[in-house]
């Protein structure tokens, strides 16, 4: 089985000039249920089906399974998702020997800006840029599912 490890913070300054990559994403999801979620997304002109278990107690670490799709295929998919589409630029931020993936929302969720950073154990040691702040880590309401079903911008 993959098993995703991460972590993920708010942004509080400026990123975009240590960015060396950015590209635009669309993503639905076929299943929200936190112990068992099914995304289709559309990154550029990519399609991609993503199934992700719950998380551990930590937060950290949770299965994951990935396939790329064809674009069409992806797009017939992403009419048959729940309600409440996200979308959003990841820009990727190199930080030491890491890369962040570093989303700014559009829509609903405009305002929100996400780091999320992957590791090889939940316990390694990574480089922490000025420009990162609170960590959300496990926090539900910052997953993209979530995203979707209870916007960033219904929460003031």
């Amino acid at each position: 089985m993959a098993q995703e490890i991460e972590r993920k913070f708010l942004v509080k300054g400026d990123f975009k000039p240590f960015s060396f990559k950015s590209i635009r994403i669309t993503q639905g999801y076929l299943s929200s249920l936190p112990e068992r979620t099914v995304r289709v997304r559309i990154k550029g002109e990519n399609g991609f089906i993503t199934i992700k278990g719950s998380g551990g107690n930590s937060g950290l670490s949770r299965y994951e399974w990935e396939k790329e799709i064809p674009l069409a295929e992806a797009k017939e998919l992403l009419a048959l998702c729940e309600p409440g589409v996200i979308d959003k630029m990841r820009f990727l931020v190199r930080a030491g020997s890491h890369i962040f993936e570093v989303d700014e929302f559009f829509g609903e969720n405009e305002g929100l800006v996400v780091a999320e950073i992957e590791l090889k154990t939940e316990d390694e040691t990574f480089e922490k840029p000025a420009w990162l702040g609170e960590e959300v880590t496990g926090e539900h309401r910052y997953f993209n599912a979530m995203l979707a079903k209870h916007p960033y911008k219904s929460w003031q």
